[in-house]
């Protein structure tokens, strides 16, 4: 009976969290949209009016359908559904559309899916060792974990407000994730198949799933030391995961494949001729290094070492997606982002195959591949980091070292978010729930572990501190300023390589934890 009560107590307080996040939503409803909405909106006109066979062809707006065939199956459903609310808005060539029925329509199909996420968290909340519980329900890591990941401000300002749907493709991610936690291993990998046909930009950890699955399912025994026993290798556990791949990769591609525009998909989703970092630097690896070498131009400029009418007079942060040449330092090719990607994943995928620690372990090697693609990828978007921080959001409630890196990855990463809500009236909003998450993330953490020694150190206090005054020099002071007008693009500049050093620091610090962690030795009871 107590164990029942203690049920119903949960679901109370999650139902409570769940529907107070989703009454924000819907006060969200009136801000600002950025351009990703009237992609969407096109997408649902592609969809709703031609055949399969040209999805993927056609381009009369700027924004073409560039995500996987799921995705575009999803935009088909939900056209059937909007032209109810406002056929105009299925016009392929009525572009910039956004009449009041057409903004109420899409903010609240973003809400709606979001159901999925909602699911998705209360299962992993289930997944989360309980032990640390405190006496009072906010202590509890599993409403710690509840609050952190259905309050995110990342993905409330990147869905709700910038817009996109983000909501439901990490429902799928964490669901996926819920799923291996619990040993159901066909469930989880056909999740995460089904999410990467949705959304490609999933592949970046899909090297995690695959040598976790390969690693506990393919392989059922460990030997004493807690080796692998290459004898308990299971042919039909390879065969159920290599059909359920086979299988949703051929719901998704076969049309296509029989139509013969595979080839075309492809380069839809994968358009290497954009530039290396978006038109706002994301803040990782190429920021620093695009940054150093402008500061060496400008070195180089002063001291006679460049000749001026040699310089490229494109910038980067002019706000175009364009191919761009480095000065001073090598350029960089994708093939070269591609070698960084994978030389900085392979560490944290050999960790999980020699040193493996369980789900604890699967999720480490999930941020850190989220991680190293964010930090060396082509062409990331900053949204990105999202991708590591919703799955670091699980760790922060088992181990006090993890919730350091979360606090300094969250923190600077929702910050590097700012400049995607430029316009004046979101300024207080994307800065009160800034204020709102950051300051429950700390003091939750601080309680739940509050017998460790303090989670961040001074310099890292000090770094996370001085994010406000570069906030208020970018917001206030720098448009007061005549630099606004012949330098713009330096707050941007700053707030990205500011965000880059902590990120770029949060992800060495989590490699190093996971590196230097003593073999867990187990016996499997297979």
């Amino acid at each position: 009976r107590q164990r029942a009560m203690a049920a119903a107590a949960a679901r109370r307080w999650f139902c409570s969290l769940a529907l107070g996040v989703s009454f924000l939503k819907c006060l969200l409803i009136p801000t600002y949209h950025s351009t990703d909405f009237e992609v969407h909106r096109n997408w649902l006109a592609i969809t709703h009016n031609l055949p399969l066979s040209q999805w993927y062809y056609e381009a009369t707006s700027e924004w073409t359908l560039d995500y996987p065939p799921f995705f575009a199956w999803f935009e088909y459903v939900l056209s059937h559904i909007a032209k109810y609310f406002d056929p105009q808005m299925l016009v392929i060539q009525n572009l910039n559309y956004s009449s009041h029925a057409t903004i109420f329509f899409q903010r609240f199909s973003v809400i709606f899916t979001d159901i999925l996420f909602i699911y998705a968290v209360r299962e992993c909340c289930r997944c989360v060792n309980g032990k640390r519980a405190g006496k009072d329900i906010m202590e509890k890591p599993t409403f710690i974990l509840a609050a952190l990941l259905l309050w995110n401000f990342g993905l409330l300002i990147v869905d709700h407000i910038h817009f996109q749907y983000n909501g439901f493709l990490f429902g799928l991610m964490l669901l996926s994730i819920a799923r291996l936690c619990q040993k159901r291993y066909l469930e989880g990998a056909a999740l995460f198949a089904v999410l990467l046909h949705f959304k490609h930009i999933y592949v970046y950890v899909a090297p995690a799933y695959g040598i976790y699955l390969l690693r506990s399912y393919c392989f059922t025994a460990n030997n004493t030391d807690g080796s692998l026993k290459w004898r308990s290798f299971s042919f039909l556990h390879v065969t159920l995961l290599g059909l359920i791949v086979c299988l949703v990769s051929a719901l998704s591609l076969g049309p296509f494949i029989v139509l013969g525009q595979l080839p075309q998909v492809i380069s839809r989703l994968f358009p290497f001729k954009r530039g290396l970092c978006h038109a706002y630097w994301a803040p990782n690896f190429w920021a620093l290094y695009n940054a150093m070498d402008k500061a060496l131009t400008i070195v180089g400029l002063k001291y006679n070492f460049l000749d001026p009418t040699k310089i490229p007079k494109a910038s980067m942060t002019g706000g175009l997606v364009q191919e761009f040449q480095h000065t001073v330092l090598p350029s960089v090719t994708p093939l070269t982002t591609l070698i960084c990607t994978l030389v900085s994943i392979l560490p944290s995928v050999f960790c999980l195959w020699f040193k493996p620690q369980g789900p604890r372990g699967f999720l480490q090697c999930v941020v850190l591949c989220a991680l190293s693609t964010f930090m060396f990828g082509w062409h990331v978007h900053e949204k990105a980091i999202l991708l590591a921080i919703l799955p670091l959001s699980l760790l922060s409630v088992q181990r006090p070292k993890d919730a350091g890196i979360y606090l300094i990855l969250t923190t600077t990463g929702h910050f590097s978010l700012f400049p995607l809500l430029f316009t004046l009236p979101e300024l207080p909003i994307k800065i009160l729930l800034m204020l709102l998450f950051t300051v429950y993330s700390f003091s939750s953490l601080k309680s739940l572990f509050r017998r460790e020694k303090s989670l961040l150190n001074w310099l890292e206090t000090i770094y996370l501190f001085q994010l406000v005054p570069l906030e208020i020099f970018c917001e206030i002071i720098f448009p007061l300023t005549p630099w606004k007008l012949t330098l713009p693009f330096v707050p941007l500049l700053l707030t990205s390589v500011y965000c880059a050093l902590g990120i770029t620091y949060a992800w060495l610090k989590l490699y190093i934890s996971v590196l230097t962690e003593p073999i867990s030795i187990r016996h499997k009871a297979e």
